[in-house]
């Protein structure tokens, strides 16, 4: 009968003890943190947020230095990066960062991130082909045909390779 007891008590303190923590988890603010403030400042908050929410993710962290990067803070953007970049990243992640750069027009860092992503996994016939757009892009048709080149020979049929084929030809931002 007391063991009975004893595991009642047990499970209702567990019980209680997790109401308490489930109360106590901040929420988020929603609309409130944006709502009437000037474009800046509603940006700075929901940014600030972001990396809060973001946590150690690091497609969510590239996600808000790309903000940060674009907007014209590149420290705060590098800081992040490297943070996302600091736990056994994949080469979607190293491509993703490229991206960033890409878009900035930082062809230089650009590159450096791209290669980082080949690299690490040299058989991804997207980030071939996609990596082989953005050369072609940028004036150099070589480097970008023989990329392609090899994602095609990988996956011939993926329809995602002559998209970015023909985005690049025509000069057209990547799309997503």
């Amino acid at each position: 009968m007391n063991n009975i007891r004893l595991v009642g008590v047990a499970c209702a303190s567990l019980a209680l003890g997790l109401c308490i923590g489930l109360s106590a988890k901040e929420k988020s603010p929603g609309i409130e943190l944006l709502s009437g403030k000037p474009p800046k400042e509603a940006a700075a908050a929901a940014l600030q947020h972001a990396e809060t929410l973001a946590g150690k993710g690091s497609w969510e962290l590239i996600a808000v230095a790309r903000v940060y990067y674009l907007s014209g803070d590149h420290e705060k953007a590098q800081s992040l990066i490297d943070r996302a970049l600091s736990h056994k990243p994949k080469a979607t992640d190293f491509q993703r960062v490229g991206e960033i750069f890409a878009a900035a027009g930082d062809n230089a860092k650009a590159e450096e991130y791209f290669q980082r992503a080949l690299a690490a996994d040299p058989n991804d016939d997207t980030g071939q082909s996609e990596v082989g757009a953005w050369y072609i892009r940028n004036g150099r048709r070589a480097d970008g045909e023989a990329l392609l080149a090899k994602a095609l020979a990988k996956n011939p049929d993926e329809v995602w390779h002559y998209v970015r084929a023909s985005e690049a030809y025509l000069n057209i931002p990547a799309g997503r």
